[in-house]
């Protein structure tokens, strides 16, 4: 039986659940929540439109009750509050890694075995909290964050050049925001390099509107985005859950790739169904390694933020 756990029926779970659901590879999806009848209301909407898609994935929401999760096969892990004003970066590293922390240890208690992946905010930092808790291996525990953004650049680009987005592949490393670190090099355009196709003014261009994509989003909708996140998570799943073996930069613990360690970065790996199955070594220019560098040491700070809490002694 393939079964998935979904924490979280906010906006980016619900889309998540709702995705897993529609690609019917899955026998169950369990959508849990801690406010009452949320993950039961959005569970049951989604179940009721099986008849309606096509689809057979059983969808259930609890609240609350972990046990329901047991045996779960992938676990995405959604919860925590969005940063609201007046709050400091501290303030929300300290309430979300405190949620992280619960509910990843509730998850480990009923599915020992489960492949978890962070969607939680702050990315980075929130990978590093999960796998404090968790004690799992670094293969098991991982964060969705390059997926979204590439998706991001990708879909840009496309608009762009009016072509279809799936005949873009694209690369981003380095933390999820304003630091990631797109790589034109290695983006192409049905083989195509990016770089023939689309002017170096116009491509920075782009690249800083992916790294500004969520602000974007939220400056638009007074919210943080879900739709896209969701998939991307979706994405994940079916990766691990089928085997699929797509490389995906993923968040993950770094110990000496890339010239970097003791930091939670993203970087291109192959996910299947052991989880990150390997980091996938590419090489870096003078000015990507000097990105990487920037974007690893912003990551640091706020890693160090949290270790000077000591949630987890």
């Amino acid at each position: 039986m393939k079964k998935v756990t979904v924490v979280g029926a906010g906006n980016v779970g619900a889309t998540c659940a709702n995705v897993l659901a529609v690609k019917n590879f899955l026998d169950e999806v369990v959508l849990i929540d801690i406010k009452e009848g949320l993950a039961e209301g959005k569970a049951l909407d989604i179940w009721e439109s099986a008849p309606v898609l096509g689809f057979d994935t059983r969808v259930n929401g609890y609240t609350g009750d972990y046990t329901k999760t047991a045996n779960s096969d992938v676990v995405v892990i959604t919860s925590g509050l969005p940063r609201k004003p007046g709050m400091s970066r501290d303030d929300l590293i300290k309430i979300n890694a405190g949620i992280v922390k619960e509910v990843s240890e509730k998850v480990v208690e009923h599915s020992p075995d489960a492949i978890i992946i962070i969607v939680s905010n702050p990315l980075d930092v929130m990978t590093y909290a999960a796998h404090l808790a968790t004690g799992k291996p670094a293969n098991k525990v991982f964060g969705m964050a390059g997926v979204l953004d590439t998706a991001r650049y990708r879909a840009f680009l496309a608009t762009e050049l009016g072509v279809s987005p799936n005949d873009i592949k694209a690369l981003l490393m380095g933390g999820h925001g304003d630091t990631m670190v797109p790589l034109p090099r290695y983006t192409t355009v049905a083989g195509i390099p990016v770089t023939d196709l689309v002017s170096d003014e116009r491509l920075e261009e782009i690249i800083h509107r992916t790294q500004k994509g969520g602000g974007e989003i939220v400056n638009l909708l007074g919210t943080s985005a879900w739709y896209a996140p969701g998939a991307s998570a979706a994405q994940m799943v079916e990766s691990i859950i089928n085997n699929q073996k797509h490389v995906f930069p993923v968040c993950t613990q770094l110990n000496g790739e890339f010239g970097q360690s003791d930091v939670y970065l993203g970087v291109p790996v192959k996910l299947g169904s052991e989880g990150i199955e390997e980091i996938i070594k590419i090489d870096l220019n003078e000015k990507e390694m000097a990105d990487l560098n920037t974007s690893s040491n912003a990551v640091k700070s706020v890693m160090k933020a949290l270790d000077d809490m000591h949630l987890f002694d």
